[in-house]
């Protein structure tokens, strides 16, 4: 299995296929792992672009049962995803990249373009995840049950304290829309936008269709999509179309 290492930080990442680099983020929010595109999502983006991509995908940072591991910064949650993310590019000698994410992928993938427009050369935002004003603390409390018992069980250098303060500074601080950036943000961000929508607790449709009104290169697929077969082997051509359209030329 290769690793990307940097100081404290280490990386379990696949590869998959080749053509222009797509770096791909799995759902299952901070358990996101690299099997999970094959058991949870939709459709398996390693499988179904591995003929035309690069495609890499990546255990996030301190993920249960993932291979990925490094320090709970605090202070910087959102920022420390980014840092893995742009690290493993940078050690794979990669400049510009599209990118592809499931459920939390999608909040990621937003501060991604913040971080490093210049780099992102298109993104494909799927199942996103996004704030619902009836469920403000949905992400916080799954986290503290789901995440942080079995975080702290396997690293006695962690507490669930620590874990509070690092879920609160994601979560709860800035609650809002898509919980990584602003909308003032997403309205100035000019890189292509796919969005494939959901409508399930963690995936509100509203934040969905309202990050697609306000991006100005966004497109959305339509709705539901993925609750029959046929459908998702639409929506899967509407993700090639989308990414061979925004190939660097």
């Amino acid at each position: 299995m290769p690793f990307y290492e940097k100081g404290s930080v280490r990386i379990h990442y696949e590869e998959a296929g080749s053509g222009f680099p797509t770096l791909i983020i799995a759902g299952g929010g901070l358990n996101s792992v690299i099997p999970y595109l094959a058991t949870k999502a939709p459709f398996n983006p390693m499988a179904e672009f591995k003929n035309e991509c690069r495609c890499i995908a990546m255990d996030q940072r301190n993920a249960n049962g993932g291979e990925s591991s490094g320090p709970l910064e605090i202070d910087r949650p959102w920022e420390s995803y980014a840092d893995d993310h742009l690290g493993l590019m940078d050690h794979l000698g990669i400049k510009k990249f599209m990118v592809m994410g499931f459920c939390i992928g999608a909040p990621f993938i937003w501060n991604l373009m913040r971080r490093a427009p210049d780099r992102i050369v298109a993104a494909v935002l799927a199942n996103p995840s996004g704030s619902r004003p009836e469920k403000r603390d949905l992400f916080y409390d799954n986290n503290m049950k789901a995440w942080g018992p079995q975080l702290v069980a396997r690293r006695p250098d962690l507490s669930m304290e620590m874990v509070d303060k690092f879920l609160t500074k994601m979560y709860k601080n800035n609650p809002d829309f898509v919980l990584s950036v602003s909308r003032d943000f997403v309205r100035s961000c000019q890189t292509p936008v796919l969005i494939l929508p959901d409508d399930t607790p963690p995936h509100p449709y509203a934040v969905a269709v309202e990050s697609a009104m306000l991006a100005p290169n966004a497109q959305m697929s339509f709705f539901p999509w993925n609750d029959a077969k046929d459908k998702i082997s639409l929506v899967v051509r509407h993700v090639r179309a989308f990414l061979k359209a925004n190939l660097p030329a």
